[in-house]
């Protein structure tokens, strides 16, 4: 497969994941080319890779995560959206409710991205800890902290039908 149509048919599935776990579509469309202009570098090598999608995903997750690291990411978007300039949510089908998706935003990173590429991505934990870089079982562990502090805010919030 050539990098184009490797684009062409993955493109948008990366920059869903990058809003996924980032929560803020610009943030995603710069994880995603991020990850393009990562695996283009090393083409060659993505290609012969066994699932060359997985290797790309991995990409994005790590830079994901190391954003997450750096100061300038404590920045937070205004509440206060102009509606003619908003671009339209490329996660509706991923994302049904705003509680549910308030909720994850106040995970941690790694918590946020281990539930999303669990549950919205389908990924097994071996190949979660393999995109991480971490054992199974710690992928097990940061789910299970997720899922509880996902559950204390569904509580508060009364989003216990959403998450069934």
């Amino acid at each position: 497969m050539e990098f184009e149509e490797y684009v062409s048919a993955r493109g948008q599935e990366l920059v869903r994941l990058g809003f996924t776990v980032s929560g803020d579509y610009q943030r995603a469309e710069d994880l995603a080319q991020t990850a393009l202009m990562q695996a283009f570098r090393s083409w060659r090598k993505v290609r012969k890779a066994d699932d060359p999608h997985h290797y790309v995903r991995r990409i994005l997750v790590n830079e994901y995560l190391s954003m997450t690291r750096r100061r300038s990411f404590t920045e937070a978007p205004t509440a206060e959206i102009d509606p003619q300039s908003t671009v339209p949510d490329p996660a509706t089908g991923i994302v049904d409710s705003d509680d549910l998706w308030h909720a994850l935003q106040e995970l941690s990173a790694r918590e946020r991205v281990v539930l999303v590429l669990r549950y919205y991505q389908d990924l097994d934990d071996r190949t979660i800890a393999e995109l991480l870089g971490i054992k199974p079982s710690s992928v097990r562990s940061t789910a299970s902290r997720g899922l509880a502090t996902l559950r204390q805010t569904r509580q508060s919030n009364r989003v216990d039908e959403r998450l069934s």
